[in-house]
């Protein structure tokens, strides 16, 4: 069977007997689902002790949401030390695949949306009557629930209990508010959705960085003002002569675009190691994101152009999260992965 067919049967399973195709028409950023047994087996990937490390952390983003009635109080990490009240306590841990192997394999059990969507897993433990209160988000969420019970109210009419192994699909915009009914830890798969005005300020940083046009106002034959407070059209007229002078093509936007998206976020740190030998599998590190574009490849943050030859070895490395050695050496990738071997982007694994 092929990968793809595999893929298909895991999801198909996960999603309630659904296809991912008939999933994304009928439900992607459409309407919610509740899959009981999803996952029947799932009774999460961390125990308790090892979410409080994590949380302890300074490269791992943390926080802690008390209840206090109507209101809820937070307070981001690290923790020195996590210490849970007996009620109304939820800790949130996100970023989770970054850091434990068997988080990112979940993660990518969701590839059936293009990884350049994916953002991370989150897990978070909570108390009885723990949650973070109703809210709104603006982007997709797979909710899978590991232990305990916890209780979801969808708008305004729909409830569901979630218990171990069952998922539960949210698309943007859907209002809900999950509470514990008695200890329970949640898996949270997050989808990234950039922003219009967000993409636009980025995109100026990343022209700016390349070289915007760098012009000084200048106006020796400046006359007396008689009205003070008014913009001078020379400095409008300038300002016009400035900013249309920037100009960019499809494929700066496309390079843009991928080096923003494999950005790492800020608090991730890569831990270099030294070239080993071509040999076995090489595996993305948790915390690489690589896509592509044809022969466009971007890697947390650069980009490179692949020759004709060794576009495609990469393209299945970028997939599939590994590769056979031989195939990348074959390629006349040796140096190239060498390279992201110091940098701590991926590992060389024996066979």
């Amino acid at each position: 069977m092929s990968s793809l067919h595999i893929i298909v049967a895991v999801n198909s399973f996960l999603l309630g007997g659904l296809t991912p195709r008939e999933f994304l028409r009928r439900h992607w950023q459409k309407k919610p689902l509740f899959v009981r047994g999803a996952l029947p087996r799932f009774a999460g990937l961390l125990d308790e002790r090892q979410l409080r490390a994590l949380a302890a952390r300074d490269d791992v983003e943390a926080r802690v949401v008390e209840r206090h009635g109507r209101r809820y109080q937070t307070v981001h990490g690290p923790f020195k030390s996590v210490r849970p009240k007996h009620r109304d306590w939820t800790l949130l841990v996100s970023g989770v695949n970054l850091h434990h192997a068997d988080a990112d394999r979940l993660l990518r059990r969701f590839s059936f949306v293009p990884q350049a969507r994916l953002d991370d897993v989150m897990v978070s433990y909570a108390t009885p009557g723990g949650g973070v209160g109703p809210h709104v988000d603006s982007y997709d969420v797979f909710l899978l629930q590991a232990s305990g019970r916890r209780r979801w109210r969808i708008g305004a009419r729909t409830t569901w209990v979630a218990s171990a192994g069952d998922l539960v699909y949210l698309p943007p915009g859907v209002r809900h508010d999950g509470v514990a009914l008695e200890p329970c830890t949640t898996y949270s798969i997050g989808f990234r959705a950039p922003r219009g005005a967000e993409l636009g300020a980025a995109f100026l940083d990343w022209l700016h960085e390349r070289g915007l046009p760098q012009a000084r106002y200048r106006d020796p034959g400046l006359g007396p003002a008689r009205a003070p407070a008014r913009i001078p059209r020379e400095m409008v007229a300038f300002a016009d002569r400035v900013l249309s002078r920037i100009r960019w093509t499809r494929g700066d936007v496309e390079r843009f675009v991928g080096e923003y998206l494999t950005a790492p976020k800020a608090h991730v740190v890569f831990q270099p190691q030294a070239a080993r030998r071509l040999a076995g599998r090489v595996r993305l590190d948790p915390r690489s994101q690589l896509l592509y574009s044809g022969r466009r490849f971007f890697i947390n943050g650069d980009s490179l152009t692949a020759p004709a030859g060794a576009a495609a070895a990469l393209r299945r490395l970028a997939d599939e999260r590994s590769a056979a050695a031989t195939a990348l050496a074959g390629a006349r990738l040796a140096r190239l992965i060498s390279d992201w071997q110091r940098r701590g982007y991926v590992r060389v694994e024996s066979a």
